[in-house]
């Protein structure tokens, strides 16, 4: 049976592709577009989960958070200046190194301890990052939908209850 952390992971991966597809249907300038919001633009937020998705996966590979967060930041203007088709092929790339990653553990409930320089020391499991990374994603999808319609865009259902009637989620 399949570890429920690693369905999640599953339903992150198929909802942050939904949201490039619907991206890839609006007009180009969307992407980049400035906007008065949490995050200046689409494009930010979108690699944003890219390099929290990056740094968690590093840091369950056995890295420190700095050296995650020293990874991230050297990626950070690359990433933020690809075109909506090059996210969609460095998310594909990002899921298959991670699901890996997953698969190779022994023990996904095997805990390790996390030194965020900000909040300090953390003792958690693999599973309990990859949800953290999947509920980060949903709430900076979330981010992305409502910027859409401040930009009189609609944006789409990828929320994990329409993954489960999905054909790929079984």
């Amino acid at each position: 049976m399949t570890h429920p952390a690693l369905k999640m992971y599953d339903y992150h991966v198929w909802a942050n592709g939904v949201i490039i597809d619907r991206l890839k249907e609006l007009p180009e300038d969307i992407y980049h577009k400035g906007i008065q919001s949490g995050f200046s633009s689409i494009s930010k937020v979108l690699s944003h989960i890219y390099l929290t998705d990056y740094a968690w996966f590093d840091i369950i590979s056995g890295k420190s958070m700095n050296e995650a967060m020293t990874s991230t930041d050297q990626l950070r203007e690359e990433v933020e200046t690809k075109s909506i088709e090059e996210m969609k092929k460095i998310f594909l790339d990002l899921s298959e190194r991670n699901k890996a990653l997953l698969n190779s553990q022994e023990d996904i409930e095997r805990l390790m301890e996390v030194d965020n320089p900000y909040a300090g020391l953390l003792e958690t499991s693999i599973s309990e990052s990859v949800l953290h990374v999947v509920t980060h994603g949903s709430y900076h999808r979330g981010n992305i939908a409502t910027m859409l319609r401040q930009m009189g865009h609609t944006s789409v259902m990828q929320d994990y209850g329409l993954y489960l009637f999905m054909p790929q989620s079984s």
